[in-house]
Parts: C-alpha cells; structure tokens; sequence
C-alpha cells in the first residue's frame, strides 16, 4: 500500500479497524504526498511503530497528522515513536488515545520530546513543532488514567509551539524562559523528568545579569530574588574552588622552589667534596715524587 501511494497525490488515508499490527515501510517507497495517517482501533505495536518511525525521519517527511488511538502500543513504542521525532519538523499532531499499555513513564518520554528539562541546550532542541499530543489512556471499567501534571506540561509546550508556529527560536526562548528561568516550574519538572542540579551550575558567570534581567522581565522581582539567591551561591562555589586552585598551585610552586633550591645546595656540597678529593689526589701524588728524589740524592752521597 505504502508504495502504491509513493507518487500518488492521495494526502489523507484512514485505515481505522482493519486490524493492522505491523507496517512495513522503507524510505524509497515512502509517500511523498501524505499529510495524515489515521491507525485507530488496530492491533498495532512496538512493530509496528518501528514501520511508522520511517515515515517521520529524515528531512522529506511530509506526514503531519498521526492518529494510531485504541492500539496496542507500550512505552517501548513511545520509546520508538520519540527517537523518530526528535527532529522531525513535519508532524504536528500525535494521538495515543485508550493505548492503555502506556504508562506514567511514557507519558514522561513524550515530555521530554517537547520539553527537556536535562540542560539549557536539551531545552532549545526539543520537539517545537508537535502542537497536539494525547495519551490518555483507559482502565477496564473506562475510566480516564492519566498523570494530570505530565498532560498539563506536555499541554504547555505543545501550546507554545502553536504560539510559535513557523518560529522554532522563538518557542525554544519561550521554553527555556518559561521552564529553565521559573523556579516553581523547574522544580515541578525536574521531579518528573529526574533531574537534580542547578540551572546556574551551567551559566557561564559572565552571562549572569542578562539571565538575570530575563527573569526580572518574565517573571517577576520575587522570583529576580530567588534567582538571585541560587545564582549567588553557584557563583560563589565556583568562586571558592577557583580560589582553592590557586591556592594549592601557589603551595606547589613554593615546594618545587624548595626543592629547586634544596637540590642546588646539594649540587654545591657535592662539588666541594669533588674538588677536595682531587686535591688530596694531587698531594699524594706529589709527596711520592719527593720521596724519590730524597733516595736519588743520599745515593750520590753513599
């Protein structure tokens, strides 16, 4: 099927209850014209999203809506469907309705797709083109389970990415102002995405008062206050180790001067017992060529 459409204009194709499980795609026969895929209510799994992740690599992906609702997809296949989308600029809408096999910790993964928290550069290259991602999945009885402060940031980035359509810069800033640059923020994703150090510990000092003028902008004196705060006490670290550095250069330097002027002297004490050696040579060497001359002489006289 999928070569079949390679060269045709057909830009929707539904193949909601055929019961697919697996799709076999290549990158030679993928369609060149095919906006949106909807999957829904299939057997599709892993496998399967492993077929699909071909559609959304590489720079011609063309696919912008994906519906792969009521499947059989797990965190593996989020894992999988995450990694193809990394830099993917095409797809704006993916739906993982009633995929009740996807836990909290790939609702966490699609997160990270649209939000890293890891690092400043993490966040800048997340996903800023996917503008609608649902996952919520359902219980024997029906009931709706999901993680509501998971859903709730992948609902805030998705929402900048909207804002910011056709301007990824601009909703990479938004993101890192918005998440890296908010303490409360921060904090409540770093829980989510396990994450445990200091925004400051990678701010180069010298960039500090614009950071710092950002915050005040964006986000208020109260939280200038708590960014000042935390900023200080980074700089403050890395002030104390630099001064350690030095400190104990300073205290090597001394020792090899030490030791430099402590091997000097035994240079010169060695040189003295050299020469002082040779010189005893020396007058041995000569009292003997007396004693010859004395025994020479009393020989004439004898």
């Amino acid at each position: 099927l999928m070569r079949a459409l390679r060269d045709s204009p057909i830009e929707t194709l539904s193949c909601d209850r055929c019961g697919i499980d697996t799709i076999e795609i290549d990158f030679v026969s993928s369609p060149k014209s095919l906006k949106s895929l909807h999957l829904g209510d299939n057997c599709i799994n892993a496998d399967g999203c492993r077929g699909l992740a071909k559609l959304l690599q590489g720079g011609d992906s063309t696919l912008k809506y994906l519906h792969l609702d009521d499947n059989k997809i797990d965190d593996e296949g989020v894992e999988i469907l995450v990694d193809a989308l990394q830099n993917n600029t095409s797809l704006e809408t993916l739906n993982l309705r009633k995929n009740n096999d996807i836990s909290r910790q790939g609702q966490i993964m699609l997160l990270k797709l649209c939000c890293d928290i890891s690092s400043i550069k993490a966040t800048l290259q997340s996903n800023h083109t996917l503008k609608n991602i649902r996952s919520i999945s359902e219980n024997s009885d029906g009931f709706i389970q999901t993680d509501d402060g998971v859903m709730k940031e992948i609902d805030m980035a998705t929402l900048i990415n909207i804002s910011y359509k056709n301007n990824p810069e601009g909703a990479s800033r938004k993101k890192v102002i918005r998440t890296q640059l908010q303490s409360g923020t921060r904090a409540a994703l770093c829980h989510l995405q396990d994450v445990n150090h200091s925004v400051y510990s990678e701010i180069d000092p010298l960039h500090l008062p614009e950071v710092l003028s950002l915050i005040g902008q964006h986000h208020g004196h109260a939280e200038l206050f708590v960014a000042l705060s935390s900023s200080i006490m980074t700089l403050f670290s890395t002030v104390n180790r630099k001064k350690c550095i030095q400190q104990q250069m300073e205290y090597h330097a001394a020792k090899v001067a030490e030791h430099r002027a402590q091997l000097e002297e035994l240079g010169t004490e060695l040189e003295a017992i050299e020469a002082a050696e040779g010189n005893a040579g020396n007058d041995e060497v000569e009292h003997r060529s007396n004693k010859r001359r004395r025994k020479w002489w009393w020989g004439l006289w004898g």
